[in-house]
This record gives structure tokens, sequence and C-alpha cells, in this order.
């Protein structure tokens, strides 16, 4: 086989390990560790770690003489494991794998074969500045890693260690970067970014630095919020949804169920009516906002009139991107000790509520027809683009386009769960 140019990266999992990932990319490719696939794994459920084993296998099939390294979440949880795969050369441990310094001692033939170091001794987290993803006009940014709480479902805070932010300063400066270099859209990203700041010498809130980015760099045309903790939203980050434009009318909210037990047993911060008054209070001041939301269907204990009751949430508040996932428990955790409900009970609840989820999506694009949206472009062909709305709608865009416009464009139809617009001469601002 002959070699490539730089490493293959296989990413699971978050926006923070895509993120990582290009991170992990440019620092091996630096080290000259090129005939190389690195896996960059999830730990969040047992699927995500079955489908972590399964590509490393599929690698190995295709790369029978490249070097095979496994790294992020499920690696820094289950590093025994992925060492006992005849198929794994080194595995290296969250901390390990944002540093330039482990590519090089791979590279020189120097590395250990399982570098994975205590992620709870870990304090500080390093701004990673890079020029931009490839092929990309939108790009995720690490804000903050790390969880200090301790939801008794989640393997997560075992892999990711305590809450640590990156430096004000630091974000910019990449924000910088990445619109210098083209980048239209920056999505801030991390595990749980509501946390953002409370651990720097300085205390700053996530609020504080979203008005920071939009204010020192103007010509950023749009900022994406991921999973919000909606107990943690700050007085600075409602203004910011409230006045700035510029901060994308869509907000995606770390919910996981809609009954009050079952979200003590979760152990989550809030209970149902945080999340109802959460919701009117943002529309109350941006009426357009859409919501998304993370949900666990048929967590331990969880009976059929608790699970209808998070269906009746996502009506109430209407909810539109779900993101479901049936529950899978995780060694270790306080969860997998509670009576759990059958797997065939999981998966069908699931089911049902991705159902609602998908008719949520088709009444946001009902209400869409005929309106005026601005679509970035993120992939074309020349004849037809793909994108995004504001509120995170996949748009088919009729027209040449480039990536990395952004198309003031009229929704004229949808075809197969996606919107069809033509461009319009109508002010951006408007396109909203």
């Amino acid at each position: 086989m002959s070699a490539r140019k730089g490493p293959e990266v296989i990413t699971f999992g978050c926006r923070l390990n895509a993120f990582e990932s290009e991170v992990i990319r440019r620092h091996a490719t630096a080290a000259g560790l090129a005939d190389a696939v690195i896996v960059n794994s999830c730990a969040v459920t047992a699927e995500a770690m079955r489908q972590a084993r399964q590509a490393i296998r599929k690698a190995r099939r295709a790369h029978p003489g490249a070097k095979l390294i496994v790294t992020g979440c499920g690696a820094q949880v289950a590093a025994e494991m992925f060492a006992a795969m005849a198929e794994v050369d080194h595995v290296l441990g969250n901390a390990e794998k944002m540093r330039p310094e482990s590519y090089r001692a791979l590279a020189g033939g120097r590395g250990a074969r399982v570098v994975v170091n205590d992620i709870a001794s870990v304090r500080e987290t390093a701004g990673h500045l890079i020029e931009g993803f490839e092929g990309r006009a939108r790009a995720f940014i690490e804000v903050q890693t790390g969880c200090d709480h301790r939801c008794t479902f989640c393997i997560i805070p075992h892999g990711r260690g305590p809450s640590r932010s990156v430096p004000a300063e630091t974000v910019v400066a990449q924000v910088r970067r990445l619109v210098a270099n083209g980048c239209r859209e920056v999505v801030l990203s991390g595990v749980d970014i509501t946390a953002y700041g409370a651990d720097l010498s300085v205390r700053t809130t996530l609020g504080d630095l979203v008005a920071r980015i939009l204010d020192a760099v103007p010509e950023l045309p749009r900022l994406r919020l991921s999973s919000l903790d909606p107990v943690e939203v700050d007085d600075a980050l409602f203004a910011q949804i409230a006045g700035e434009p510029r901060l994308m009318p869509h907000l995606h909210l770390s919910v996981q169920a809609g009954d009050d037990l079952i979200l003590k047993r979760m152990k989550r911060r809030h209970r149902r009516d945080d999340i109802i008054r959460f919701c009117a209070a943002v529309r109350a001041r941006r009426p357009e906002v859409v919501f998304g939301a993370d949900f666990i269907a048929g967590f331990p204990t969880e009976s059929e009139t608790m699970f209808a009751r998070t269906l009746d949430l996502v009506r109430v508040c209407d909810l539109t991107w779900l993101h479901v996932f049936p529950y899978s428990a995780r060694e270790g955790t306080p969860a997998a000790r509670m009576p759990q409900v059958p797997r065939a009970v999981r998966k069908d609840r699931a089911a049902r509520l991705r159902a609602l989820g998908k008719a949520q999506v088709a009444r946001l694009h009902e209400r869409l027809l005929g309106r005026a949206v601005a679509v970035l472009v993120e992939r074309s062909d020349g004849e037809t683009a793909l994108g995004h709305s504001e509120e995170f709608a996949s748009i088919r865009l009729e027209g040449a386009a480039r990536p990395g416009d952004l198309v003031p464009a009229r929704v004229t139809g949808e075809r197969d769960g996606m919107l069809l617009a033509e461009p319009a001469a109508i002010p951006l601002r408007e396109a909203v």
C-alpha cells in the first residue's frame, strides 16, 4: 500500500470530537505520522463503543500496514478493551490526544502502546488554533470540556474529567482565524458549555463570551451554540439571544426526559416546569427561535405514563430537532444498578419519540413554506446547493452558489425531508 499524505481520522460522537479530530489531524500530519489511521471514539452509549470496534476492524482490513491508533472517550474509559484488540497498535487518552508530542513520539517509534492518564487530574485545557475545517463553511470551536455534574446515566465525566474552559482571548483568536480563512458560521462546542468560565482566573460566563466574540469579530456572519443546560443560561446570554441577530435562532437543550421523577433519578438539575418556563422566556424575547433537545428513552424505572409526559413536553414546548437515544447502561454509573426497562420497550419508545420529532420537523417546514430564509451554502455541484437556514433547517437551493455564500432565498416546497428554495432579491436581514 502506498503511503498517504496524512493520517486518516475516523470520528465518532459529538461536535467536540469533530473539532478535536481536526486538531489531531494537524498534530499527526505535522509530526510526519502519514501511514496511520486514528479512531477518535465516543463512549456515550454501548452502541457507540460497538461502532468504534467495528470501525477498527474495518480499518485494519482496508489498511493492513498502517499504524492504527485509538483515542477519545472510549479509549479513556476502556483502554484495556481497545488495547486487547489485535488490530490496535496504540491507545491514547483524551488529554494525550491533544498534545503534539504524542504524535511525534508515535512517528518516531518511541510511543508506548497505551498512554492513558487520570483525566480527573487535568485542570486546564489548551486552546487549539486551526485554520479551519477543510471544505466547510461552518466550523466547531472547543470552548470548554469536561463536566462537574454527575448525572446517573452518564460516563462522560470519566472520559473528559472536570470542567475546563478555554480563555476568551484564545477563543476570539480562533474565530478570527477561521473567518479569515472563509468560515461563515462558528459553532461553540463543549461538554457543558453553559458552565463556561467558572474555572477561569477571571470568572466569566457563556453569555459574556458570546458578546465578546460578536463584538471583536464583526465580520463573522453567524454564531451558533451547541447543547445548553437550560438552568445554567445566564442573563448575559439571554440578552444576546434577544438582541443579537448574528446569534442564530436555534437553541439545542439538554432535556433528557419530561417526567419529574425520572429527571430526579437521572440527577438532572431541572424539572419539567423549568424547561417550559425557559422556552417561554426565550420566545418572549425572540419568537422565531427553534429548539432542539436531547432525550433518553426507556431510562430505568420509566413507566409508560412517565414516557407519555416526555412526549407531551415535546408538544408543549414545541421542540423540533430531537436527538433521541434509547437508554444504554454504562458500567460504573448509578443508573446501571437501577431496575432496567426491557430493551424492546426502550427501542419502541425511542422510535415513537423519533416519529414525534419527525412530525415536529414537518410542522416547522410547513411554517417556513413561502417564507424568506438566509441559506449558508455548505456544498454545491454548480447547479444546486445544500445548506442550512438560520433555524438549522436543511435547504436545497436552486442555482449556482459556492460553499460559503450566504444566499437570501424563498422556500418553495419540500422533498425527502428537505426544504426547497430559490434565490430571491431579499435583504439578508429580512431573510430570517
